[in-house]
């Protein structure tokens, strides 16, 4: 399981989970399935953009200034308006387009059989809560002795090659059908 995925489903011992299902009415199963469409389609975004010139620093920058822990630290505060509007404009930096945004959402749809437009009112939540996990992993990162660059590019590097552009290109095209 992706390491991201993984923090978000225990998070609050599955409290924000519970409460995304909740305020979109989905059953446990269901929101789990949408976070393992969503998140991954996320982190190849953000894949996609730390590759590029200044893209990691630009994300740890992100992480050290905007307080997106409090996300998972209080699942309540996925609930709010302000935390849909932090979401799109996370979504905005990772994805670029609102084109990009619905094709994620319309992939999740037709793997899930969860509606698109559930899943497109979801994808911001959903953005809030990566970045409160990579938030949470970066903070951890000098704990565990090695630098936030290089544990970021890890969690990336899903299989290891070293290299993060052959998992963009993999996952990109995978959820975003060839495009």
């Amino acid at each position: 399981m992706n390491p991201i995925l993984d923090m978000l489903m225990n998070a609050g011992g599955g409290g924000a989970v519970q409460r995304v299902g909740q305020q979109f009415g989905l059953s446990e199963e269901q929101t789990g399935s949408a976070l393992g469409e969503l998140v991954p389609a996320l982190m190849a975004g953000l894949q996609r953009n730390t590759s590029q010139q200044g893209g990691m620093d630009e994300l740890l920058g992100a992480l050290s200034r905007g307080n997106h822990a409090q996300y998972l630290d209080s699942p309540e505060l996925l609930e709010q308006d302000a935390t849909r509007e932090d979401g799109n404009s996370i979504l905005g930096h990772i994805f670029g387009s609102k084109d990009v945004s619905r094709a994620v959402a319309g992939r999740a749809a037709e793997q899930t059989g969860i509606g698109t437009d559930i899943l497109k009112k979801m994808l911001p939540v959903v953005a809030t809560m990566v970045m409160a996990g990579l938030s949470k992993q970066n903070a951890a990162a000098p704990a565990q002795g090695s630098g936030a660059g290089n544990l970021l590019s890890s969690l990336f590097d899903q299989n290891r090659s070293g290299s993060v552009a052959d998992e963009v290109a993999g996952l990109l095209g995978r959820f975003m059908g060839g495009r």
